[in-house]
């Protein structure tokens, strides 16, 4: 009798994994990547980590000609910040973000039971190279991948492994491994030890530091890429690439108002990424997540008709919208961002005539 009912048994369990597979992939059911990260930590709590880059590894060196050096005017610059939260069950993502540091954006990433570091990198060059006009068509896409990898990218700079972000991130990582064990820093290392498991890291920035994410995301496969306020380079084309990380996985915010969007940089850049083919156009304002399912939102919330405001407003900060309860309007989309399905997208949508692809 039990030989008889094992076979139905087995078949009857194989076409429900391969339902919940299936559903999995449209979206409906959400799969951990690796149920395997756990926290073991006897007082969970948040844990908030700095260190100076240039301690964590001897190696690292400074390069004054793009404002890249480890002190200035007396104060360290090569802090590095790190934060995961240990009361909320882990998602096993590791947030990489390319911009000066911002504790209330990495409080929001911790909530989502996402570990987030800041690591230091070359990114005050744009002021120093590329300064020609018009720009030459390779030189901040070249630059900002040597910023990134510590690979001869560039002819502007010639930074080393060691003082690339990809270097610094790593070590940064096995410093927090030993330092925060009750984090499980160690989970996103690769087995040798030598590398990063890239395809649980989230590379993520605002203006500067979203263009180079998504710079980066093209040569390096990431776990996604989100995008606030950017990305730009206008003058290039290297948004139009093969890329490396699946256009799927790139997430784009801007405000209307703010000069990258008005001038037509940012719509430029999501559609040579290819992000047409996954949703509209989609007004945050109004609307709940999952926003159609869309990789391309914009929002005109009151910023006092200030460009500036609006171009930091897509972020936690003090010029970001709130509601009359004191609470950002856009936390809703910054979860949407960081944590919607990859495989749940929108409808193609047509390339806009109207934004100005060519801009030389």
């Amino acid at each position: 009798m039990i030989c008889d009912v094992f076979p139905t048994f087995r078949k009857h369990l194989s076409l429900l994994v391969f339902a919940l597979l299936l559903l999995s992939s449209r979206g409906f059911v959400s799969i951990a990547a690796d149920s395997t990260l756990q926290f073991n930590d006897p007082s969970p709590k948040t844990y908030k980590l700095k260190a100076r880059a240039s301690q964590i590894d001897p190696r690292c060196k400074e390069y004054p000609n793009i404002d890249f050096v480890f002190e200035k005017g007396g104060k360290a610059q090569d802090w590095e910040n790190a934060s995961v939260d240990t009361r909320v069950k882990p998602r096993g993502k590791l947030v990489i973000w390319l911009m000066s540091h911002n504790e209330r954006l990495f409080e929001r990433i911790n909530s989502y039971g996402i570990h987030a570091i800041q690591p230091h990198y070359a990114n005050k060059w744009f002021s120093k190279v590329c300064k020609e006009n018009p720009v030459g068509e390779n030189c901040r896409g070249d630059m900002r991948l040597e910023a990134a990898t510590g690979e001869d990218f560039s002819d502007s700079a010639d930074i080393q492994k060691p003082d690339g972000m990809m270097e610094r991130a790593l070590q940064f990582v096995k410093w927090l491994s030993s330092e925060n064990p009750e984090g499980r820093w160690d989970y996103f290392l690769t087995k040798d030890g030598k590398g990063l498991r890239w395809e649980d890291v989230i590379v993520a920035g605002s203006s500067h530091g979203s263009t180079t994410a998504a710079r980066f995301a093209k040569h390096q496969k990431v776990s996604r890429v989100v995008m606030l306020c950017g990305p730009r380079d206008q003058l290039q084309v290297w948004q139009k690439l093969p890329s490396a990380t699946p256009a799927n996985r790139y997430f784009g915010f801007s405000h209307v108002l703010d000069g990258g969007w008005t001038a037509d940089h940012y719509c430029r850049s999501w559609e040579l990424l290819g992000l047409h083919r996954y949703g509209p156009i989609v007004v945050v304002d109004g609307e709940e997540p999952p926003y159609q399912f869309s990789r391309r939102l914009i929002t005109a919330a009151d910023v006092k008709n200030d460009a500036k405001k609006a171009h930091s407003a897509v972020q936690p900060g003090s010029s970001s919208p709130k509601n009359a309860k004191g609470e950002f309007l856009y936390e809703p989309v910054w979860e949407y961002m960081f944590t919607h399905p990859v495989d749940k997208v929108g409808r193609t949508s047509p390339m806009d005539p109207e934004c100005l692809k060519d801009q030389r």
